[in-house]
């Protein structure tokens, strides 16, 4: 039998596709949680072979909860089961260890064959969820670059893609020339570009400049 520990804060749910989920021969529902809380609990207290995890829930949400399961229990098998496609969920649920990754839309017989495909060591992603990670690996994300600027280099960034110069830009912010200098060289070595027209093109690019 495959014991498995269903999370989700809206009771009908649990019934509905714990009672199908019961009916199978080699499925057994042994613990429901309401909110994330419940579900870290019952998880340390049952070690269920897979956990259905809803993503919204009261007291803590599934990407947190699946969180704290996973940095205790990283063996932990656990399957997302939510209505919500957004990058704010899927990455940080897939991050925090989650395995596979469906929809409440789904079928509960599609929900089932996602349980035992898991608990045999696959992971079952919807269709979107793939496409969203292929996409994503073919145009990585590089807002970490500028994120790693300070407030004051942001400022002398956007200055610089305004087409000001670093005499310019030294009388506007009040500072010595030396200064912008220093920050300027920062920037680019930052952007991992060479020179200030590829620091305003990345501005540009990323949508630094409105």
């Amino acid at each position: 039998m495959i014991r498995v520990l269903f999370a989700d804060d809206h009771e009908m749910v649990r019934i509905g596709v714990s009672a199908y989920l019961s009916s199978q021969p080699d499925i057994e529902v042994i613990a429901e949680a309401g909110d994330g809380e419940d579900a870290v609990a019952l998880a340390f207290q049952h070690r269920p072979d897979i956990i259905l995890m809803d993503l919204v829930m009261e007291h803590m949400d599934g990407i947190e909860a699946t969180k704290r399961i996973t940095d205790e229990w990283p063996e932990a098998k656990i399957i997302i089961v939510t209505s919500f496609l957004d990058d704010e969920k899927v990455y940080p649920a897939l991050e925090a260890g989650a395995v596979s990754y469906m929809l409440k839309t789904s079928k509960a017989e599609e929900i089932a064959q996602a349980i035992r495909a898991t608990f045999e060591g696959r992971s079952i992603l919807e269709p979107e969820v793939t496409g969203k990670i292929m996409t994503k690996m073919r145009h990585p994300d590089r807002r970490a670059l500028h994120e790693d600027l300070t407030n004051r280099e942001k400022e002398i960034l956007l200055l610089m893609a305004d087409g000001r110069t670093n005499q310019e830009i030294a009388e506007e912010l009040f500072i010595a020339l030396k200064t912008v200098k220093v920050h300027v060289s920062s920037i680019l070595g930052k952007l991992q570009v060479s020179d200030r027209t590829q620091a305003v093109i990345y501005a540009f690019k990323h949508e630094l400049v409105h």
